[in-house]
């Protein structure tokens, strides 16, 4: 009788110790450990970023920090940290929560457009994955890089086509560089290069009217045609007198620094640089901002017309006049000069 109730004890010893690991693993491993309202939050793990650091990202996040503190220890996910960006969803589990930043680093959309330097351009990647900006811009201006593949400082920003691309945050600069590189490739397929030979351009000439032609018109429709006057005036040797030259010239003098030029006037014209398509017949260094494809696309397929002249419309906003001879263009070109001044835009 004795040894029963011993046994019976020790049973119910046994009972009590496995319900309290049973809870112990419950709420620790499976129970929710989510504190956030929303359906999901995110979290940003750096490549440098050790377990103090996203302990301190989940915290704000989490109802019993020191709960997922002992199951990472045990699952050994302090000494093993991944860099990416990891989803928590509402309701989540430590244990839940463990094997999704452990492996599951999800992609980011990584857009851009209208960037006119590469400067420019690192700064706006660098909001958007782990690199910075002064990291993108050394292998972006990487002189053996832009050397090896065709290019050369004046040219280099040409091979960053805007686009939106799919990249994991933790993208360092040298992968982004050369995933773009990739997709400037593939972008340049057989048929874009036979039409860039048959209208008598390379690559980097292709983009750098396609540049101008994007400065001049946003409107896709319009932009196959002033393609096509730029094009007939290279094919007479005529200047191309293409404005957003005159301030991308501009903007690079000291003079200009902090400005918006609105209005293009004769001393514009004056001014002494390889960019100035009114001093220098053909087309300039290099293009002058990021053009759109669809910009390039235009030059590639550019209307065939006798047009050689165009001038903003002032009465259809965005879109140009166009003119065969100069005494039409003048009478174009006087009138869009009017609304300027009668809107008070003098310089």
């Amino acid at each position: 009788m004795y040894i029963k109730k011993i046994l019976w004890a020790i049973a119910l010893i046994g009972l009590v110790v496995a319900g309290f690991f049973a809870y112990y693993v419950y709420s620790a491993m499976l129970a929710p450990n989510t504190k956030f309202n929303n359906d999901e939050a995110y979290i940003y793990v750096k490549s440098t970023d050790n377990y103090n650091d996203v302990r301190a990202q989940l915290e704000p996040l989490l109802q019993d920090i020191d709960k997922f503190d002992v199951l990472a220890e045990q699952k050994q996910y302090v000494s093993n940290i991944k860099s990416g960006k990891y989803v928590i969803k509402k309701g989540m589990s430590n244990n839940d929560i463990i094997n999704s930043i452990r492996s599951g680093n999800i992609p980011v959309k990584v857009s851009f457009n209208n960037q006119s330097s590469l400067e420019k351009l690192a700064g706006r990647i660098a909001n958007q994955i782990e690199a910075d900006s002064l990291e993108l811009i050394k292998v972006m201006t990487d002189t053996r890089f832009l050397s090896e593949n065709g290019f050369k400082p004046e040219t280099g920003l040409g091979m960053y086509l805007p686009n939106s691309y799919e990249l994991y945050w933790d993208t360092s600069a040298e992968v982004f560089r050369d995933r773009m590189l990739k997709e400037y490739k593939r972008f340049w397929n057989d048929k874009r290069i036979a039409k860039a030979h048959d209208i008598g351009l390379s690559e980097d000439q292709v983009i750098a009217l396609a540049s101008i032609v994007y400065e001049e018109s946003k409107e896709r429709s319009e932009q196959p045609r002033i393609a096509g006057v730029y094009m007939n005036r290279l094919r007479i040797g005529m200047p191309l007198q293409a404005d957003p030259t005159l301030k991308f010239a501009a903007y690079k003098l000291p003079k200009y620094k902090n400005t918006v030029i609105k209005r293009v006037l004769n001393i514009h014209k004056e001014i002494e640089s390889p960019y100035n398509t009114y001093k220098n017949r053909g087309l300039p260094p290099g293009l002058i901002a990021m053009p759109d494809i669809s910009a390039i696309d235009a030059v590639l397929n550019y209307e065939k017309h006798n047009y050689l002249y165009f001038a903003a419309d002032p009465k259809h906003f965005g879109y140009h006049k166009f003119a065969k001879t100069l005494s039409q263009h003048n009478v174009n070109a006087r009138a869009y000069q009017r609304y300027l001044s009668s809107q008070g835009i003098n310089k």
